[in-house]
């Protein structure tokens, strides 16, 4: 074990240590404290020459960081703004679009309705003419007829006056034959 023996003299004291004898006197006290002079002021111009710098790099830094938050959120609350203004504007774009697509169906619907009646007067127009050629065809036919008729009864007359019928049958024979034919609509024309 160690024996550690303190001793008080007049100028030094004594410290002993396993054989080894360490004394303190006037020239290690004023190393000691020139020492602790030289590592304060080391520490004193370090500080100033190191550490300040450092610490203003790391304000720095923490400021720049900061700033760099608020403009990121500035960014964020500018960008939500923007989105909200976008789907504002996109809401009156598809309200823009209903409308226009609603209009151009009553456009549409409206066109349909106008080539509806268009094709419906002229399938009128077409009936109409057809049954005017249909008309004029019958008349034309009934004229024919009439005419033929007319042939064929000069024909027979023809040949009753041949035979010498006397003039009352004769008289009587041309009634019968314009009565048949519709002898008044053949006259008045």
């Amino acid at each position: 074990m160690t024996n550690i023996l303190f001793g008080l003299g007049n100028a030094s004291t004594m410290l002993l240590t396993e054989g080894h004898t360490f004394e303190l006197n006037a020239q290690l006290i004023n190393d000691v404290i020139i020492q602790a002079i030289a590592i304060f002021l080391l520490f004193f111009f370090l500080s100033n020459v190191l550490f300040e710098p450092v610490k203003k790099v790391l304000a720095n830094r923490t400021e720049r960081i900061q700033n760099d938050i608020e403009t990121a959120t500035k960014d964020k609350e500018d960008a939500a703004a923007l989105k909200a203004e976008y789907d504002e504007r996109l809401k009156s774009i598809e309200k823009e679009r209903d409308e226009i697509l609603t209009a151009a169906r009553k456009k549409a619907q409206k066109r349909e309705a106008e080539i509806v009646e268009e094709a419906n007067a002229e399938a009128a127009r077409i009936l109409s003419r057809a049954n005017q050629e249909i008309e004029l065809e019958k008349s034309k036919v009934s004229d024919d007829m009439r005419k033929e008729i007319v042939r064929v009864a000069t024909a027979m007359a023809a040949k009753i006056i041949e035979q010498q019928i006397d003039e009352s049958k004769q008289d009587a024979l041309i009634e019968d034959t314009l009565k048949e034919m519709g002898g008044s609509t053949w006259l008045s024309r």
